[in-house]
């Protein structure tokens, strides 16, 4: 390798898990390669961890945002190795899963458990009339599609399993994990295992089975997060960087390219910081606005962001044990609920509430549905007890309640995404070739698909830097 001794900085825009874990892998390589790199990271509030944010109260642990992850291709997991933090994260307890179709909750069907059709628990599900279940089982005899073209994940999943199946399945657990519309968001960007199993498979049923991949398991099992919350990760995370290095309460307000090839970050409180390469974490639309200037991305539109609420609530247990085994419910836009899922924290996860106590975490609003999380902390709260009490039959008060609204954070991956983050790359690239766009906007919105942006664009950013076999 060639390392010359001429100092490079790095600066990192954006304080959430994306730009974290980019600023931690970029010191931990330049520590153990002898690399002249300096890295700054700015976040424009005066906090880490993005929307990571645990509450430790009274023996409770409220999550304010996600509460979990599914790490499959185990980026969370090699982040926590280095971290020191492994022995700390934990798995979900096993739990029933439910719809709410009407006014009542079903058993979720194991219409794509691991090896294929489960045909008992399909064909006794209340969830599906006669005609709807034989319309799903005719995905075994329909042909594949024969354009190679993106389209909405709800025209998919009606393709193969017919209309019913969508509207009391396969919407409630997509919709109520992504908080989208499923008519316009993406297979190809957020389900490309599917899009891939019905191009090598023709049969989803069959491909699932030859495959082992599942539509239940990918969103209802195999959950993880870390034993007292998971910001424990962004605490781990801001513990190793070099405290000088953050700067909090600094926006970005734009950024300019130098004749040298460096370039130059403009922000609202400090003088201009010149740097070497820059790596921008924060969602596209406001990446837009900081490099709208140079009319950049012209060509490409705004993204779409859904707004949420998470509502968490505590109760003193009572007598009913209806519900003891029940990990979570998603709830059908064929529902008279506002509400979109509910999750039994206590039973999901050990120590999260003390002994005699339920911890329900309640999520509202989506798209189409936005003007519900501008309600007051108490509608809000009135909302949501009024659907629990029809839900699970829940009469009591809540000992306490946490509402946390997130204004446009949910990016969503519309038909086309894939081809549209192609084409910015190569605006990006023409005009500013040491500028990187990663975190949650881009390649998967979800922890371990942050962290893994995170680090790869670190490591790459310094092969590119220093001419690195192995950084």
């Amino acid at each position: 390798m060639r390392v010359t001794g001429e100092r490079r900085k790095v600066a990192i825009i954006g304080g959430g898990v994306t730009g974290l874990t980019a600023a931690y892998y970029l010191q931990r390589s330049a520590q153990l390669n002898n690399l002249p790199v300096d890295v700054v990271l700015i976040e424009s509030t005066l906090r880490l961890g993005g929307k990571i944010q645990t509450l430790r109260k009274e023996g409770f642990i409220v999550e304010r945002g996600p509460e979990s992850f599914v790490d499959y291709k185990n980026s969370v997991r090699e982040l926590a190795k280095d971290l020191g933090i492994e022995q700390q994260m934990i798995p979900n307890n096993d739990g029933r899963t439910f719809v709410a179709v009407g006014s009542n909750l079903h058993p979720i069907p194991n219409l794509l458990m691991f090896g294929g059709l489960e045909v008992t628990s399909f064909i006794t599900s209340g969830l599906f009339s006669l005609s709807g279940k034989l319309r799903a089982v005719g995905d075994l005899l329909l042909p594949k599609i024969k354009e190679d073209e993106d389209e909405p994940i709800g025209d998919f999943f009606r393709r193969r399993f017919g209309k019913e199946v969508v509207e009391n399945l396969v919407e409630p657990l997509l919709a109520g994990t992504f908080a989208g519309d499923i008519d316009h968001l993406s297979i190809k960007a957020m389900f490309p295992q599917f899009y891939q199993l019905e191009k090598q498979h023709r049969s989803l049923i069959l491909g699932l089975r030859k495959s082992g991949e599942t539509l239940r398991n990918d969103h209802i099992e195999r959950y993880q997060t870390f034993h007292n919350g998971l910001e424990t990760l962004i605490e781990s995370l801001s513990s190793q960087l070099d405290a000088s290095s953050i700067l909090k309460g600094v926006k970005v307000e734009s950024i300019d390219r130098l004749n040298d090839g460096t370039v130059q970050i403009f922000s609202n409180n400090i003088a201009p910081i010149k740097c070497d390469a820059v790596i921008m974490t924060t969602p596209f639309n406001i990446a837009k606005e900081v490099l709208d200037h140079s009319g950049l991305f012209d060509g490409l539109p705004k993204m779409q962001y859904a707004t949420i609420a998470t509502v968490t609530l505590a109760f003193k247990q009572g007598e009913s044990k209806k519900y003891k085994d029940a990990m979570n419910f998603f709830v059908s836009r064929n529902s008279d609920f506002a509400i979109t899922t509910c999750t039994w924290c206590n039973h999901k996860w050990n120590d999260v509430a003390p002994e005699g106590y339920d911890l329900l975490r309640v999520y509202i609003g989506r798209v189409g549905d936005e003007a519900i999380v501008e309600l007051s902390d108490s509608d809000i709260e009135k909302t949501v007890l009024k659907d629990l009490e029809k839900a699970i039959g829940l009469e009591e008060a809540p000992l306490f309640t946490v509402v946390s609204r997130w204004k446009e954070s949910m990016p969503q991956y519309t038909v086309g995404h894939d081809k549209r983050m192609e084409e910015m790359k190569q605006y990006l690239y023409a005009e500013f070739p040491n500028v990187k766009l990663v975190g949650s906007s881009y390649e998967g919105i979800s922890v371990p698909d942050c962290v893994l942006q995170g680090k790869n664009v670190a490591l790459d950013l310094l092969k590119e830097m220093f001419e690195l076999q192995n950084a």
